[in-house]
């Protein structure tokens, strides 16, 4: 575990893996932090750089004061990939994730080869839903939401087994204003026309019982970049590096075979 200090943002990371092999960084979605990854490492192939980090706002990373822009968000990981001299890396997002993936790949074509864009959107929700939420955990904080988030998240088999509470736990221990301003940030984003203009590998992963973003929604997405690949895990909501992490790593690793990253 290691703290980059980018100025107003302190964002905790780690490395993992071979520190000279091809680069590949995670970025996960909102309420939880980089332990969304946890199980699906083991199954990925050995020699990769693995980079994970906590968005500002969330784990071990700090909590300016919000509300936050997508613009703030791309920039600490931005900065991030800079401290650690990182080029030409595939750059895995999940739900805001998938939205700070977009947003580098337009800003740093030197930085993303390629995109996993997962369970993501280039628009999520409307700015009133994000300000239901916002508005709901001001009063009675991330609690409140978090029955309504784990029918989202994943799906019914899984709500129904003891590893479901590890994270609703994970997300109610989220920073509150934290957990606000990456709501106002992905409010704020509508990535449609810049991700239209993308022109490099990239490969959509949805969950069939996704209550956030439906395949439908990610496949929308991907289909804006030609030549784009989309894969559907069935039996798997928001969060299917959780549910199916083997599965999940498999996908992932015929991507970086069949891009030559590998």
């Amino acid at each position: 575990m290691q703290i980059a200090d980018l100025g107003d943002v302190q964002i905790h990371y780690r490395v993992d893996g071979d520190p000279d092999g091809p680069t590949v960084v995670f970025a996960n979605s909102l309420g939880t932090d980089m332990r969304l990854w946890d199980a699906v490492l083991p199954h990925l192939p050995a020699g990769l750089r693995i980079i994970r980090y906590d968005k500002r706002g969330h784990g071990l990373s700090s909590c300016p004061t919000g509300p936050y822009s997508m613009g703030a968000l791309v920039r600490d990981a931005e900065a991030l990939l800079d401290l650690l001299n990182v080029r030409d890396c595939v750059f895995v997002g999940l739900s805001i994730g998938g939205l700070i993936a977009q947003g580098l790949a337009v800003k740093r074509m030197d930085q993303v080869r390629a995109l996993v864009l997962s369970n993501t959107a280039a628009k999520i929700g409307t700015p009133t839903m994000w300000q239901d939420r916002i508005d709901a955990i001001s009063k009675d904080g991330i609690e409140a939401l978090a029955d309504a988030t784990m029918e989202r998240w994943f799906s019914r088999a899984f709500r129904t087994t003891p590893d479901m509470l590890l994270w609703r736990n994970m997300m109610e221990r989220q920073p509150a204003e934290g957990y606000i301003g990456c709501c106002a940030a992905i409010s704020g984003t509508d990535f449609y026309t810049p991700t239209s203009g993308l022109r490099l590998p990239t490969m959509g992963i949805a969950g069939s019982e996704d209550g956030s973003t439906p395949p439908d929604l990610v496949r929308e997405t991907i289909e804006l970049i030609p030549g784009s690949k989309f894969e559907l895990m069935r039996r798997a909501g928001h969060l299917p590096c959780v549910e199916q992490p083997e599965e999940y790593a498999n996908l992932l690793h015929r991507f970086l075979t069949d891009i030559g990253h590998i």
